[in-house]
């Protein structure tokens, strides 16, 4: 089978996803098509070199539907001969669309895609396209639908974890963003946001709170401990599912659980041809991809099976991998990977991740490949993986390789 590589990734920094957020007046096309060109111009690319467009985006109403994947093209440099392919997989759009691209080099369909994602939270309002497992009666009682947040906090009951655990790894996640940005770490990859003029928007990720301490946290309200315990009652509903917990340990608030934001990223993915014909150099490999439905209660457990999943289809160990990113949805998904696989902590999220940095829900998955792959490098290691939990009960995963 033909090898899919990554020739290079690229993100926008990440705004304040609200009306006072630097990128409010940057609509989702218009980013999209900011980061589709630089990543033309840095690779000296022909408008017509890729096969296809393939765009995470998971609230697809408004700006960012009618296949913002298309749109985005016909407003960059790219020539009106390429497609658009608009994805939705929760959370993980932005990874699918990179493990899409990949598997369709892999089978031999075109020598190179780009894929990525984009959200502008701050525009376009999560929740805003009413979808049926959250609205609908009769799908959300069969499901024993419960919010995310909920999910999070029936993860910190079940496996046992506790307000401090939580608010202790959103202080390290501020503590190591602050330090990689210091540090030139997202250098490579983070392209600056620029109006009509060529002026600067932003150029580096404006949501982080490096102050945060155990005490600013501690003095924060649980955010779904009401919606638990009140009309509409979500504990009961978890009770009803999880009849062996007598209630929920309510853990999560805005300090440890993930931003909402707006941003874009991009991932070139070719073959060795490709390479050849533009004299670029391959960076990684993309090793191995998987995706797996869980519980669609609990929710957001999905790294744990995706990780064992992959793993055994590719006859590995935890100990093959070298680096991890898994996305900060919430501080217990993160406390639950590392519990499961008993890895060092030092070596999941170094960088930090969406609790210090935000997490814009299409782009991310593209997100934290990219920073995995600037991460390996710098370190000189040679194996990452990096997986995200799925709204709805599933997760999705992806191995990379440097070349």
């Amino acid at each position: 089978m033909t090898e899919a590589y990554i020739y290079d990734a690229i993100r926008t920094p990440r705004g304040k996803g609200r009306k006072d957020g630097s990128l409010h007046e940057v609509t989702s096309v218009r980013l999209s098509a900011l980061t589709l060109n630089a990543l033309k111009a840095r690779n000296n690319l022909d408008g017509h070199a890729v096969e296809d467009v393939i765009w995470g985006n998971v609230t697809q109403v408004m700006e960012q539907g009618g296949c913002l994947a298309r749109t985005a093209v016909l407003a960059s440099d790219l020539d009106e001969s390429i497609p658009g392919l608009a994805i939705n997989r929760f959370c993980a759009s932005g990874m699918e669309a990179v493990n899409l691209a990949s598997n369709q080099v892999k089978g031999g369909a075109g020598k190179a895609y780009i894929a990525g994602g984009v959200e502008m939270m701050g525009r376009v309002a999560m929740g805003s396209d009413g979808a049926a497992i959250a609205v609908d009666p009769s799908v959300a009682m069969e499901t024993y639908f419960v919010p995310q947040g909920i999910s999070a906090d029936i993860i910190a009951t079940e496996y046992g974890f506790s307000r401090e655990q939580a608010d202790a790894l959103a202080v390290e996640s501020q503590r190591r963003a602050k330090e990689a940005w210091d540090d030139g770490r997202f250098d490579k990859s983070v392209i600056a946001v620029t109006d009509q003029n060529g002026l600067t928007i932003l150029d580096r990720d404006e949501y982080m709170r490096p102050q945060t301490d155990m005490q600013s946290l501690g003095a924060l309200n649980p955010s779904f401990q009401m919606m638990g315990e009140q009309m509409p009652g979500f504990d009961a509903v978890a009770k009803l599912k999880y009849p062996h917990l007598e209630r929920i340990n309510h853990i999560h608030h805005a300090g440890n659980s993930s931003g909402i934001v707006d941003g874009a990223a991009a991932v070139l993915i070719g073959n060795k041809e490709f390479g050849e014909e533009y004299g670029l150099k391959p960076r990684a490999r993309i090793k191995a991809t998987t995706k797996i439905g869980t519980d669609p209660t609990i929710m957001l457990t999905g790294p744990v099976p995706a990780t064992q999943k992959i793993l055994a289809d590719n006859g590995m160990a935890i100990s093959d991998i070298d680096l991890f990113e898994v996305n900060e949805a919430f501080a217990s998904v993160v406390l639950r990977f590392q519990q499961a696989f008993d890895v060092d902590p030092a070596i999941v999220n170094p960088n930090g991740g969406s609790i210090a940095m935000g997490h814009p829900l299409g782009a991310t998955g593209a997100m934290i490949i990219g920073t995995l792959l600037d991460e390996l490098e710098r370190t000189d290691k040679e194996v990452g993986l990096a997986t995200l939990c799925i709204a709805s009960g599933m997760g999705a995963a992806t191995i990379i390789e440097r070349v």
